[in-house]
């Protein structure tokens, strides 16, 4: 029987790259979306068309307990539960510090840490019952030593993500391990998106290999992370960043 992944915020960028990657390697697939509904069922009808796995796109918002709860009794209705777990629903407001307010700090912790435990909490019993699963955390070096004032919130979010995967090995050891990876600047057109041509060239000039990252990339690390030639791994951080030197 294949193992079934969950991948949440799958409808674009580092989600899509994770789940065609994974699709490629045999794996079923749950895309987990909020908003993009256009572009996470074409992605489903892609897998679909072009690999022999099945395929979910399923709406939730990972912040609410209740949304959380009724998309894994679904998969688990259809799919018979979930074997791995990529927390990669996040969201960002870069803004002027003035200009920030407690309430959407407050959504980017629900979303970005709070999502990734109701997640990981909701999966953990079929895991644990089945003596194997494997959860990823898509973190940041934003959570690290990499620091931008006008999203201050996003990395506070982010080094909490790093402190839950921890906290999260410890707990569900010894058959589900968690890890988290720590990308550094990606080339998605959500990271790109917005910045002149100053900026991202000073941006580049900061990463050791002079380049952007590509959302593949992280997808092939995620692949590597949930297969057995990674099953001594656990409890680890691992940057992906192209040797990106310290903050801004």
């Amino acid at each position: 029987m294949r193992r079934v992944v969950l991948i949440t915020g799958a409808a674009g960028g580092i989600g899509s790259a994770i789940a065609l990657e994974l699709a490629q390697k045999g794996y079923d697939i749950v895309l987990n979306y909020f908003r993009s509904e256009k572009k996470a069922f074409e992605l489903q009808e892609e897998i679909r068309d072009r690999y022999d796995v099945n395929c979910l796109a399923i709406q939730a918002d990972v912040s609410k307990e209740e949304a959380v709860d009724a998309m894994l009794e679904q998969i688990e209705k259809e799919l018979g539960g979930v074997d791995i777990l990529v927390n990669n629903a996040g969201i960002d407001m870069p803004d002027l510090f003035r200009n920030k307010d407690a309430e959407s700090f407050r959504r980017i912790l629900d979303v970005n840490v709070v999502g990734a435990f109701n997640c990981a909490k909701r999966v953990s019993a079929h895991m644990e019952e089945k003596k194997y699963g494997r959860i990823v955390n898509i973190a940041s070096t934003n959570g690290i030593n990499t620091y931008y004032p006008m999203c201050f919130d996003y990395d506070a979010s982010k080094a909490a993500l790093i402190s839950l995967t921890h906290n999260l090995a410890v707990q569900f050891a010894p058959y589900v391990h968690v890890n988290a990876i720590a990308p550094g600047f990606i080339g998605t057109e959500k990271e790109l998106e917005g910045y002149d041509e100053q900026f991202l060239k000073e941006e580049t000039e900061k990463i050791l290999v002079k380049r952007y990252g590509k959302p593949e990339e992280v997808a092939s690390l995620v692949s590597f992370l949930i297969s057995e030639d990674a099953d001594f791994i656990n409890n680890t951080v691992i940057r992906i960043d192209g040797g990106q030197m310290g903050s801004c």
